[in-house]
């Protein structure tokens, strides 16, 4: 199965180029799915349904036809599926502080719950082999970035505090509910998580595989949408994930020629000319500016038709660098860690248990270390051509 992750900042139309590409692969004869885990869900609005029919007639994959089918996460829907038992605690936590059962019940919705909830039907769309492609639609990248770093979340939070966690309160569990306000959680609450943990199981295998995952981030030829794009691919690299193309949308076509939209054109083509520089040897790909506003599964094939010319496939795998690998140069370890567009004062790194730890700003990314370099320090680090090499040695 092959995942197709569109990201970008809010507005630069993600949402329709992600639906275009699932319109192309049905085409091609891919058992398609596009996925929506943006909050603010507008794939319904991109193949023009009515929202309220949409939402009424399914709580599950919508058929569009025999190839393509279209899913937006409902997370209240996802509560009752996978997260009863959490919810209903942090609500009756809720409730002893006098919130009342509506707010309370909208409060225990917490941040992480949607883009987990994607992730258990990745895992199981995979493990039924339902799909062929799965084109998610993500949202804005501050959310996709929680999205990727979920399962080293989870995992860590497994290993190191849940077993602690569990055991402590299954100890003073009797003793503390008779003096607390309220009841801690029962076993039932952590049992949920365990099994929402299984759900999990290799997501994070899945979305560090390049033959499987490919990032294909979406912006606008503006300075402003740029910078975050930039922010996006590092923050992507750095969780292992690859990107496979940049989509340029909205740009203003040549056939635009009336004066007033001249300074408009000076400025996209001073933004594409650094879009071109920055992202090589990522491919850059041009969408134009529509006449129209892009609804409905006709205007979504003449998208696809410019995003993907004749003979391209948008399941293809074009990419399969890693962000960051593992050597050993003239007896030296290494960690080879790709880092566009990060200059040398911004780059942070120590050593924390049998991780490396890269800090770019104010952004953190723990690199889990193989069994051969878990003992070792970083001992010098250089940055050479969008590379960072850090030299990994012996504590002297």
């Amino acid at each position: 199965m092959r995942i197709l992750l569109f990201s970008g900042k809010g507005g630069v139309g993600k949402t329709s180029l992600a639906a275009a590409t699932g319109v192309k692969l049905a085409e091609l004869n891919y058992r398609t799915l596009v996925m929506s885990i943006d909050p603010a869900h507008s794939l319904a609005d991109s193949f023009d349904l009515g929202a309220d029919l949409f939402h009424k007639t399914t709580s599950d994959p919508l058929p569009i036809n025999d190839h393509l089918s279209i899913f937006e996460l409902n997370i209240q829907k996802e509560v009752k599926r996978h997260w009863q038992e959490i919810s209903s605690y942090v609500t009756s936590v809720l409730r002893t502080t006098g919130i009342s059962g509506v707010e309370a019940e909208e409060l225990a919705i917490l941040p992480g719950m949607e883009e987990l909830s994607a992730m258990m039907y990745i895992n199981q769309y995979r493990r039924e082999e339902r799909y062929d492609v799965v084109v998610l639609d993500a949202a804005p990248t501050a959310e996709s970035m929680r999205f990727i770093s979920m399962p080293t979340t989870l995992d860590w939070y497994m290993k190191h505090i849940f077993p602690f966690q569990r055991n402590v309160l299954k100890a003073v569990r009797p003793i503390a509910n008779r003096v607390a306000p309220f009841e801690l959680p029962t076993d039932s609450y952590f049992v949920n998580i365990r099994d929402l943990f299984g759900k999990l199981e290799g997501v994070d295998e899945i979305l560090e595989d390049p033959k499987i995952t490919s990032v294909r981030l979406v912006t606008n030829p503006e300075k402003m949408v740029l910078r975050e794009t930039q922010r996006a691919f590092v923050y992507f690299s750095l969780h292992g994930l690859t990107v496979d193309a940049v989509i340029v949308n909205r740009v203003l076509p040549a056939e635009v020629s009336d004066a007033w939209f001249n300074e408009w054109h000076l400025s996209q083509e001073t933004i594409l000319h650094e879009i071109e520089e920055y992202f090589a040897p990522v491919p850059v790909k041009r969408v134009p500016l529509f006449t129209h506003e892009v609804l409905g599964v006709q205007r979504l094939q003449d998208v696809a038709r410019v995003l993907y010319p004749e003979g391209d496939d948008p399941a293809a795998v074009t990419r399969t660098e890693r962000p960051y690998t593992f050597g050993k140069q003239d007896g030296v370890y290494e960690v080879r860690i790709l880092l566009p567009f990060a200059g040398k004062g911004e780059v942070g790194l120590f050593k924390k248990g049998d991780e490396l730890v890269v800090e770019i700003g104010t952004f953190r990314r723990h690199i889990g270390l193989p069994r051969s370099m878990a003992a070792l320090l970083p001992a010098r680090a250089k940055l050479d051509h969008q590379v960072l090499t850090v030299e990994m040695k012996e504590a002297q």
